[in-house]
C-alpha cells in the first residue's frame, strides 16, 4: 500500500497532550525536551497541565501541536518502523504543513517550532479582538459558498478558508461579513451555518499582515531536500524544491486550505493509506468523507 502521513492542525489541543506518550517513550520525550529548549520555556509543561486558556492561546497552541505530532513521530520511527516504513507523501492541515515538512527532513525540528511560535503570534496580532470571525458551512457547494462570500463582502473581507470536505467549507474575514455571508450560505440551502469560537480570522486576506512578516523568517531559515514529496494547502499539490516550499508556505497564510483537492491529489498519485499522527483524529475523519476507499489509521502515543 502507497502511505502518506497525515499532520492535525490548531484545534486538536487540549490540556494532557503528549503526558503519557512523553512518560512511555524516550525518543517522544526526548522532543518535549528540545521544545523547551528550543522556546526557552517549559512547553511540556503546558501541554501535560495547562491552564487551558494559555494552551488556547495561537502562539502556544501551534508549537504545542508541531511538537506532539513530532513525539508520536519519534516513538512510531522507533517502536514501530514497520508503519512508516516507505512513506511516499506527507500532508498537514494549516499548521500540519510544518509537520509534515519536519516529517520529510526539510526543517529541522527547533527551526520549525520558532517560525510556528512566531507564525502563530503574527496571526494572532493580525486583526484586533472581534473585528473578524469564521464560520462553518455545512451542506452547501463550495462554489456557492463562494458567491455567497462574494456578494456579501460589501467593501469588507470574507472568504473561503478551509475546504474541509465536500459537506463542510469553513469561511472567515471581518464579523460582520462573515455574519452576511452566512445568511446568504442558508438562503442558497445550507444546511448548517455555525459560528466559530476562534482567535483570529485565519487564511483569509486579513492575515496579509502575518504573512508580511512570516516571509523573511521563512527565507532566512536553513531548508534541506525532502525524502518525500509535500502537499502544500495552498496548491494542493506535492512539492519537492524548497523555493516552491518556502512560497507555499509563505502563501498559506492568507490563502485557504484546500484539504479536500490535497487528499483527492493523494489518490490520484497512488496514496491508499493515511496515517495521522498526532493529537485526535480529525483528519482521518475528514479523509474518510472525502475518499472512502483510502484505509486510516491514526497514532497519538500510547492508549
Amino acid at each position: 500500500m502507497t502511505l502518506a502521513l497525515l499532520f492535525p492542525g490548531q484545534g486538536s489541543q487540549f490540556v494532557g497532550m503528549g503526558k503519557a506518550l512523553a512518560e512511555a517513550s524516550e525518543p517522544a520525550r526526548r522532543v518535549f525536551e528540545e521544545a523547551d529548549d528550543a522556546l526557552g520555556f517549559s512547553l511540556s509543561r503546558l501541554c501535560f497541565e495547562g491552564p487551558e486558556e494559555e494552551l488556547r492561546l495561537t502562539a502556544n497552541t501551534q508549537p504545542a501541536i508541531l511538537t506532539h505530532s513530532i513525539a508520536a513521530l519519534r516513538e512510531l520511527e522507533t517502536a514501530s518502523p514497520q508503519r512508516v516504513a516507505g512513506t511516499a507523501f506527507a500532508a498537514g492541515h494549516s499548521l500540519g504543513e510544518y509537520s509534515a515538512h519536519v516529517a520529510a527532513g526539510t526543517l529541522l525540528f527547533a527551526d520549525a517550532l520558532r517560525l510556528v511560535r512566531e507564525r502563530g503570534r503574527f496571526m494572532q496580532e493580525a486583526v484586533a479582538p472581534g473585528v473578524g470571525s469564521m464560520a462553518a458551512i455545512v451542506g452547501l457547494p463550495p462554489e456557492e459558498i463562494e458567491a455567497a462570500c462574494r456578494e456579501s463582502a460589501q467593501g469588507e473581507v470574507v472568504a473561503p478558508a478551509n475546504f474541509n470536505s465536500p459537506e463542510q467549507t469553513v469561511i472567515a474575514g471581518h464579523a460582520a461579513a462573515v455574519a452576511r455571508a452566512c445568511e446568504a450560505c442558508t438562503a442558497r440551502g445550507a444546511k448548517k451555518a455555525i459560528p466559530l469560537v476562534v482567535s483570529a480570522p485565519f487564511h483569509c486576506g486579513l492575515m496579509a499582515p502575518a504573512r508580511a512578516r512570516m516571509e523573511p523568517l521563512l527565507r532566512s531559515v536553513s531548508m534541506a531536500q525532502l525524502r518525500f514529496p509535500v502537499v502544500t494547502n495552498v496548491d494542493a499539490r506535492p512539492a519537492t524544491a524548497v523555493s516552491e516550499i518556502r512560497d507555499a508556505l509563505e502563501r498559506q497564510i492568507d490563502g485557504p486550505v484546500r484539504w479536500v483537492d490535497s487528499v483527492r491529489r493523494l489518490a490520484a498519485d497512488g496514496v491508499d493509506r493515511v496515517l495521522e499522527i498526532g493529537p485526535g483524529k480529525v483528519l482521518t475523519g475528514l479523509v474518510k468523507r472525502i475518499d472512502r476507499a483510502i484505509a486510516l489509521e491514526s497514532y497519538a502515543g500510547p492508549s
